[in-house]
């Protein structure tokens, strides 16, 4: 067989059957409601054994797009007389046979819990995508509704870091920020990344009376970033134990803490232990790493570190 597109001049006239359409338009948005989590219940339970659909409701069913109408739609259930409780499904149902969408009540076996959702892909027989379940006793005179809306999505979009890029994002997008590598998703409040995989950072800052003998490196992951402050020595005159002293390392900004300063202890010479604060960014001295309690020390004494870690978004 050779190959073939569509629609397209060279293609039945541009013309295309509903079963092309759906191979065509499956993919271009996801099955489910328009909408979020946030909004009422599609499906209610109604007076006695009916359910309801509410008004001005969208969806998509493989491609096919579905809206319940300006009024509100009423389903019939089945009454139960079995003495076992029946669960029925509320469903969006696209029907080949007629290629049309609608909610309709799928009938479940009593005392077998819900029914499977027929999920066909070829030209022909059924799509169902669930709106509810319907608890229905033996006897009942009236149903218990349990939402379960599955919600159109959106796509991954590739974008920049620059906030003029996406500045009206839609709850759950999510992008692909091409120049900070970044897999970040709007979460209804902000944007918060999901993936960064960033390389370790020397962040040595020189600074008056300390040298660094060890590298200090921060690696951040989604979420929290771990400092390895390196080793230091100092070279200027004495420390007095009552003086807070700048170390020679800066944290970049993205990766302080917003509003709280980190604490960590370290090793000095002579089998001494003192303390280091990282300042955060709410601070004056944000990013900057000071040795806040320790002894008296003296021209050519070390400390030695270790890591600390906290969360940050960045």
């Amino acid at each position: 067989m050779a190959q073939e597109s569509w629609p397209s001049p060279g293609y039945n006239n541009r013309a295309i059957t509903d079963a092309e359409y759906e191979q065509l338009a499956a993919r271009f948005s996801d099955n489910g409601i328009d909408g979020t989590p946030d909004d009422a219940p599609v499906v209610t339970a109604g007076l006695g054994l009916t359910v309801n659909v509410r008004t001005n409701v969208l969806g998509s069913v493989r491609g096919h797009a579905w809206r319940s109408g300006s009024s509100t739609v009423t389903l019939a259930v089945a009454a139960n007389s079995s003495g076992l409780t029946r669960v029925d499904r509320v469903v969006l149902r696209l029907d080949r046979s007629t290629w049309t969408v609608r909610a309709v009540v799928k009938q479940g076996t009593p005392g077998a819990g819900v029914p499977t959702l027929t999920q066909q892909t070829g030209t022909t027989g059924v799509y169902e995508v669930l709106l509810a379940n319907v608890s229905v006793p033996s006897g009942a005179t009236s149903v218990t509704v349990t939402r379960g809306e599955r919600y159109i999505g959106t796509r991954v979009r590739p974008a920049t870091s620059e906030p003029l890029t996406d500045p009206n994002p839609v709850l759950g997008e999510m992008r692909w920020e091409t120049d900070t590598k970044r897999l970040r998703l709007y979460d209804g409040e902000e944007v918060r990344t999901l993936h960064h995989r960033t390389p370790a950072m020397v962040i040595d800052s020189p600074f008056t009376g300390w040298s660094n003998e060890t590298a200090s490196v921060l690696e951040a992951r989604p979420g929290f970033v771990s400092l390895r402050l390196g080793s230091f020595q100092r070279t200027a005159r004495g420390l007095d134990h009552t003086v807070n002293s700048r170390l020679p390392v800066l944290i970049p900004a993205a990766y302080r803490h917003p509003t709280r300063d980190q604490f960590g202890i370290v090793y000095i010479t002579g089998a001494q232990i003192g303390r280091v604060t990282v300042m955060a960014k709410n601070n004056a001295l944000g990013g900057q790493v000071y040795l806040t309690q320790h002894p008296d020390i003296d021209v050519g004494d070390r400390i030695l570190s270790s890591t600390i870690s906290w969360v940050v978004d960045y």
